[in-house]
């Protein structure tokens, strides 16, 4: 039988309240430091006349997911991204962490936003995803990207068939190079927190709707399309 969920069944055990808090907590950091971060790579880039350039913007998301995850993980299971949470949560992730891992997801990225906002002002919108293309290109770009993340995601993080030890270092760079190629016509969010909590502060809501459905579309269509490869092909191995 498949040996899919391992990790996640970690925390479908640890459901106390203290346990559930520390996870939070953890989420809120790791989702503050990716949008203070990864925004603010932005934000200095414009700041700066493109010191920071497209390619290191898109190193900065990568490795501050690598380096989050590395130090979170065991923790949460680094989320810091709703539409992650609410496709694992659609089969193995216990719904009573959902709400607060949501809360604390928006809470870091809003909290980051603020905080780069009294820094730099509302330079670059703070980083916010807007669409360079048309809205439908950027829709269905932010579908894909995510499908193949939390394709990705799901492969490295719950499969103990995979080499999770390389997990953060999957994850970081699927963000990365996701980033590197897309950033130019969607601004690829991927993470519907990455875009909310800029977008709040800065009062840029044009297109938000793209970057809270696109990423939630296929994130859910990424977990079940792994499952259903997963599972097959276990099935055929031990035919």
């Amino acid at each position: 039988m498949i040996a899919i969920s391992s990790r996640i069944d970690r925390y479908s055990e640890r459901t106390t309240i203290g346990s559930i808090v520390q996870a939070t907590l953890a989420e809120g950091i790791g989702t503050f430091a990716l949008i203070f971060a990864g925004t603010g790579a932005v934000i200095i880039d414009a700041t700066t006349g493109g010191e920071v350039t497209h390619v290191g913007i898109g190193l900065t998301f990568g490795l501050i997911i690598f380096v989050m995850i590395s130090a979170v993980g065991y923790i949460s299971g680094a989320h810091f991204n709703p539409a992650v949470t609410l496709a694992f949560a659609a089969r193995h992730f216990p719904w009573v962490r959902v709400v607060p891992y949501l809360l604390a997801q928006r809470g870091g990225a809003i909290v980051a936003s603020l905080l780069l906002r009294g820094m730099f002002g509302t330079v670059a919108h703070l980083g916010a995803t807007l669409p360079h293309g048309s809205n439908g290109q950027s829709l269905l770009l932010e579908v894909v990207l995510t499908f193949f993340l939390m394709f990705v995601i799901t492969a490295v993080a719950t499969d103990t068939r995979a080499v999770t030890q390389t997990a953060a270092l999957a994850i970081g760079s699927a963000v990365g190079l996701e980033a590197l190629f897309a950033r130019p016509i969607s601004g690829v969010s991927m993470k519907p927190a990455r875009s909310l909590g800029p977008a709040l502060v800065s009062g840029t809501g044009t297109s938000l709707w793209l970057y809270l459905v696109g990423p939630i579309l296929g994130a859910i269509a990424g977990a079940w399309t792994y499952r259903l490869i997963a599972n097959r092909g276990a099935s055929a191995l031990s035919a």
